[in-house]
């Protein structure tokens, strides 16, 4: 106690002397109150990395991922929850085996190998998995697919690395069954495209044969009956004109209306015969000039997809007719290996930068949708004052069955 009253704490060293005059004690006294703080400082920061150990333990304990930390040979130092559940063992029966157990046993190797140089690279954690799907191993040794990610660190100088690990199976799962509804929705689709383009047909043939001819017969009737009307009748004369007019006004309209929903060249006598009686068509009423080109073997491709190619070309042609102020088009039809490609080019003002992004007409959306459903894809490209292009890719093997021949 010092003079003042307060206390502390000391260390005491006592010796013994014996001389003539006697046994005497000495006693060293030394001031340890900041070394007791210390102690107190030490205990204290121990019990807070006690706390600290117990809520990363508790962290990793529940969490929903598999953790596990293996050591530079490889070998299991940490095996929480999640891990017990996804591979079906406890953290007991993992601890200080080899990763390799949960792993297949064809992927054993490269995925050692690669462990091994992340740890070399010195990152701090990797994504693993990115381009191929990883897959692990149960302990009763079913497979399922996962994705990881690993990190790594040095303590006492031992480096771990650390593992977290998500199984993917509800997913992928997933995955696949939307694939295979999508592949049946556009299976659904192409049916849907054939069944229309057999309805279109069948009422284009109608008006054809039923309509035009009936017209046809109408008018010469009439014009049957003018030769009966005296010349004098003039006004019945004119009258049998106007309706003779209206009637070839009728029978082109008819004729118009029947190639627009299906032109029966198309089916008569094939894509390439098609393509011509389309170009000529528009010669004939815009005065552009055309190029077209059509590879053997693409020129007797069946249903649906010469529709489809008709169509993409039909409508782009319009387009250059309404729109381009082109004097000359051209259009090429070759196989670029197991696709068939379709480029309409003109030479009019072209389409401002962006532009395709924003083109949304019926029409261009009607064809882009088929073009899709055939598992292809419609692009279409220009600039300004130097003309538009637009290309149609479809796969050949979807057209041709696999067998890379058209039907």
């Amino acid at each position: 106690m010092r003079s003042d009253g307060t206390e502390f704490p000391v260390e005491v060293t006592i010796s013994r002397t014996i001389n003539g005059h006697g046994t005497f004690l000495t006693a060293i006294l030394r001031d340890v109150s900041g070394r007791t703080a210390d102690a107190h400082e030490l205990d204290r920061a121990r019990e807070q990395l006690k706390e600290r150990e117990g809520r990363l333990e508790a962290i990793v304990q529940s969490a929903m991922d598999a953790i596990i930390t293996i050591d530079s040979e490889q070998r299991i130092l940490l095996f929480n929850s999640a891990a017990e559940k996804m591979f079906g063992l406890t953290s007991s029966q993992a601890m200080g085996t080899h990763l390799d157990r949960f792993i297949p046993q064809r992927f054993r190797d490269a995925h050692r190998r690669q462990v091994e140089r992340f740890a070399l690279t010195g990152e701090s954690s990797r994504r693993m998995g990115v381009q191929t799907a990883l897959v692990a191993q149960r302990a009763d040794g079913t497979e399922f697919p996962m994705e990881a990610s690993i990190s790594q660190t040095t303590v006492g100088g031992q480096k771990l690395l650390t593992v977290v690990l998500r199984d993917i199976t509800g997913r992928v799962e997933a995955e696949r069954q939307i694939n295979r509804a999508s592949e049946e929705l556009r299976a659904l689709s192409v049916a849907m495209l054939e069944v229309r383009e057999t309805e279109r047909t069948r009422i284009a043939r109608e008006l054809h044969d039923e309509l035009g001819q009936a017209l046809t017969a109408l008018k010469m009737d009439v014009e049957l009956l003018t030769t009966t009307i005296s010349p004098g009748r003039r006004d019945q004369l004119e009258q049998t004109a106007a309706m003779i007019g209206l009637l070839d006004a009728t029978m082109a309209t008819t004729r118009r209306i029947s190639a627009d929903l299906r032109p029966l060249v198309l089916d008569d006598l094939g894509l390439a015969a098609a393509a011509e009686w389309v170009l000529q068509s528009l010669a004939q009423r815009a005065g552009i000039d055309y190029g077209l080109a059509i590879d053997p073997a693409c020129a007797a491709l069946g249903e649906p997809f010469a529709s489809a190619l008709f169509r993409v070309m039909q409508e782009s042609l319009t387009n250059v007719v309404r729109h381009a102020g082109a004097t000359r088009v051209d259009v090429r039809l070759t196989r670029s290996g197991d696709e068939a490609l379709l480029i309409i080019q003109d030479d009019g003002i072209g389409i401002e930068p962006g532009a395709p992004a924003k083109v949304g007409s019926f029409g261009l959306r009607g064809i882009q949708e088929r073009v899709l459903l055939l598992g292809g894809k419609l692009s279409i490209a220009g600039k300004p004052n130097r003309g538009t292009t637009v290309s149609a890719r479809i796969p050949l093997a979807a057209a041709t069955g696999g067998s890379g021949k058209p039907r």
